[in-house]
């Protein structure tokens, strides 16, 4: 193996985010991990597709849509809408770069945060689940969304910026408050959408599940295939050209 592969393997740069690219030592469990969170997810949007069993609570929550809530709900949906996450993933990316100097820790968080999120539309294809019935709730949220309900591409994002932040940190107090503070937000977000009546609570469990399972398993396919991978390359490019050198 050549050096360079062989120190990435072994270590990672310290400081901010360091930890997002240092080898895993528990390769097969978050793999497995990962298979059976995403072999639940599925198989639970299959067997609840068609049912309304917790759309009572929807109706409950629903129902504080209204006056400054109704507010603070609808502007959390559009701040993690689609186009938000994808440019707040590009901002954050960037000032992950500014801060570590770092292209391989901070494509290690775009591609995380990214392979987590996007890989959820597959599952909202297979289980095609509709949507709460927002011509009986208090108050319909509008536009009314016609996409899949099952699970929620909101919450699985701030899930899998939570985690890739989380993951990043050295374990400590940083790590600690910054789980502290994620799961409040990821929380927070989760009422807000069944507030807005866009989501089941089943819908948003399943992203959080989703997030915690996948985003460690995106993170270590990132670091141990796609970045060893470069390395490699970029190693065989180098002694090839110091061969050519030397024969000149």
């Amino acid at each position: 193996m050549p050096d360079s592969v062989a120190q990435s393997e072994v270590s990672g740069p310290r400081g901010w985010f360091g930890a997002l690219v240092a080898p895993e030592t528990q390769r097969t469990r978050v793999i497995w991990t990962a298979v059976v969170g995403i072999v639940v997810v599925v198989v639970v949007g299959l067997l609840i597709r068609a049912s309304n069993f917790d759309f009572a609570a929807v109706q409950f929550l629903n129902s504080f849509h209204q006056g400054a809530i109704g507010s603070l709900t609808d502007a959390v949906y559009k701040a993690f809408g689609p186009g938000p996450a994808i440019a707040g993933t590009v901002v954050l990316t960037g000032i992950c770069f500014a801060l570590t100097r770092n292209l391989r820790i901070a494509s290690t968080f775009a591609a995380t945060v990214a392979a987590t999120w996007v890989s959820l539309a597959v599952v909202k294809l297979i289980v095609s689940r509709m949507r709460p019935d927002s011509a009986i709730l208090p108050f319909p949220f509008n536009p009314a969304q016609v996409d899949a309900s099952y699970p929620s591409g909101h919450a699985a994002f701030v899930t899998a910026l939570v985690v890739t932040i989380v993951l990043g940190l050295s374990a400590g107090r940083g790590r600690l408050l910054a789980a502290i503070v994620g799961a409040v937000l990821i929380v927070g977000v989760g009422i807000a959408l069944v507030i807005d009546g866009v989501h089941f609570p089943s819908d948003v469990v399943a992203s959080i599940v989703w997030g915690i399972v996948v985003a460690p398993a995106a993170r270590l396919i990132w670091v141990a295939v796609v970045l060893v991978g470069f390395d490699a390359v970029r190693s065989r490019r180098d002694d090839a050209s110091g061969r050519r050198r030397h024969r000149q």
